[in-house]
């Protein structure tokens, strides 16, 4: 009984504290607001490079274009080894006719091209197949598969014609060093600025505890133990930081609706607004999590300085 008493006590003395230090505790609010903003946008950041990455990802391929006269046969043995490597993700087949309509509606305004078609008595273009790798660095290693099979002059190797893997190598380098840079800088971005605004709050709610030092020496001197000197403070920052997390919850709600259409303009696909109202569970764990373990942790070292003086 007398635990629950304490609790009870601990938890009103806390909340006591957040109101009579109106001024400091707002002080410490709008740090945590500002901190769980970088969180949250963070997160956000890290989901539009994310989608960004892997628009550019599926526009990369190899692909492997057949002789006129390759038979199903060959294609389909060729497609079965393809997808038996563990770098390949997924094979696309696109028949010879398939290939004849795209190329002409490629085409369906240059006249000449397609008369020129026309007088041929037959379709000049082979079936090809379509090859995604599961990262981007992993191409190279399938074209050399392919010309492997060409240099060992089998059945299924003499019905390839070619492969374009070399005419996109320098857009599939640029593309992989673009993603490792952009993962390595997003990594050392989000480990400076939760590190500078951790800092941040800290001092902020190490100033709120320093306006009841006087109260700690007091409780100390009394006998009052350790967790029940820190208990009040430590309530008083999970108030800081949940009531952050309310207040940037709500804040990005008209920020991404705001945002949303110049991002989306930028970055192609990705919609902040949707991204958040989709991901709103994770994001609100996200947020008010950190918020409560940020102003708890806070007023916990803070106040630890007081208890060993």
């Amino acid at each position: 009984m007398s635990f629950w008493l304490n609790i009870k006590r601990v938890a009103r003395y806390g909340f006591i504290g957040f109101i009579r230090n109106g001024f400091v505790s707002l002080s410490a609010v709008l740090i945590m607001t500002i901190t769980l903003f970088v969180v949250s946008g963070l997160i956000i950041f890290g989901a539009a490079l994310k989608s960004t990455l892997n628009q550019l990802t599926d526009k990369v391929d190899v692909n492997v274009y057949f002789v006129t006269d390759a038979t199903d046969e060959q294609i389909l043995d060729m497609t079965k080894m393809l997808e038996a490597l563990p770098e390949v993700a997924s094979v696309s087949y696109l028949s010879r006719d398939e290939a004849l309509a795209q190329f002409r509606e490629r085409h369906k305004n240059d006249q000449l091209t397609i008369q020129a078609l026309d007088e041929l008595n037959d379709n000049p273009l082979g079936a090809s197949l379509e090859v995604r790798a599961k990262e981007t660095s992993q191409y190279e290693s399938i074209a050399k598969f392919l010309e492997a099979q060409q240099a060992q002059g089998t059945t299924i190797g003499k019905s390839i014609d070619k492969v374009n893997f070399y005419q996109n190598k320098t857009a599939i380098d640029r593309l992989s060093s673009i993603i490792e840079t952009s993962k390595r800088l997003g990594a050392i971005i989000a480990i400076v600025l939760a590190l500078a605004t951790i800092l941040i709050s800290l001092n902020t709610v190490r100033l709120a505890i320093y306006t009841s030092r006087n109260e700690i020496g007091v409780m100390n001197i009394v006998g009052a133990s350790k967790w029940y000197v820190r208990g009040p403070f430590m309530v008083a920052g999970v108030l800081y930081g949940v009531i952050s997390g309310i207040v940037v919850l709500i804040l990005l709600y008209p920020i991404t609706l705001y945002i949303s259409p110049a991002l989306e303009r930028f970055l192609g696909t990705f919609n902040a607004f949707s991204y958040y109202t989709e991901n709103f569970a994770f994001i609100f764990l996200t947020v008010i999590g950190s918020g409560i373990a940020l102003g708890a942790l806070s007023s916990f070292l803070a106040v630890r300085r007081y208890l060993s003086s």
